[in-house]
């Protein structure tokens, strides 16, 4: 029976080693990507989401808002992955207010050669893990996901 005691609960602890799970991969995968092709990691999020969507371009707000970020903090993101020639900005012809980050043809090439270390990577660290551990994790973390 769980403890009466917030601070020993079980969900407290499922959390915990959720967040240390993630913490612990986001600096070896990050560090591993930077190392490799000079990419950090929010920039390949950012780029990978952009090359996912239709036309390779989402909104700054979508992309604030799949990335975890306010929109000023993705203001700054775009700024400083435009400077270095992955994206471009668009705005909408019916209203200018309405801007878009876009993935340029250098921004494909980089996430291309990223996304290859980040895979060889993400084989090496699921390797202990079969077919339906994988399933079942994508299955729980969906769920999971569709609760926030």
């Amino acid at each position: 029976m769980p403890s009466s005691d917030p601070i020993s609960h079980p969900l407290i602890t499922t959390f915990g080693r959720l967040s240390e799970a993630h913490s612990h991969l986001e600096r070896r995968l990050g560090t591993a990507m930077l190392k490799e092709v000079g990419l950090p990691h929010v920039w390949f999020e950012v780029l990978l989401r952009l090359a996912r969507a239709e036309e390779g371009q989402l909104t700054m707000s979508t992309l604030a808002e799949q990335i975890a970020l306010t929109t000023g903090g993705v203001t700054r993101l775009i700024d400083r992955i435009q400077a270095a020639g992955y994206v471009e900005r668009c705005y909408c012809a019916k209203d200018r207010r309405i801007a878009y980050a876009a993935i340029t043809d250098a921004g494909h090439d980089i996430l291309t050669r990223a996304a290859t270390g980040h895979l060889r990577q993400l084989r090496d660290t699921f390797a202990p893990f079969s077919e339906d551990d994988l399933t079942t994790l994508d299955t729980l973390l969906d769920r999971l996901r569709s609760t926030t």
